[in-house]
């Protein structure tokens, strides 16, 4: 079987897309961790920010993934449904916390 140039574009994305967003997890972790060594209230508050968002995200992604296996859609939509709130909380913790770094 002969795979398409599709299928190709498809992996590049998918790894482009993986890569981006270890880079962005990074960020949001080196952004925390220098916001907790200055200390004081604003580190406490994002501490317990950090742990809601965790337990919330994570609730989404087993949320989506569970219904879209529900719903017949398979492994990969499942998937890919899983990594979406994820994706979200990333990306908007990584625009807040460069923002307020700044």
């Amino acid at each position: 079987m002969r795979r398409s140039d599709s299928d190709l574009r498809d992996v590049w994305g998918n790894w482009l897309e993986a890569a981006r967003f270890i880079c962005e997890a990074q960020t949001v972790v080196s952004a925390r961790l220098m916001l907790f060594a200055t200390g004081g209230p604003q580190a406490a508050a994002e501490a317990h920010r950090m742990i809601c968002e965790k337990v919330t995200a994570f609730s989404e992604a087993r949320a989506a993934a569970e219904q879209a296996l529900a719903d017949g859609l398979g492994i990969y939509v499942a998937a890919e449904r899983a990594y979406s709130p994820l994706r979200q909380c990333v990306r908007a913790n990584s625009a807040r916390l460069i923002h307020t770094a700044h």
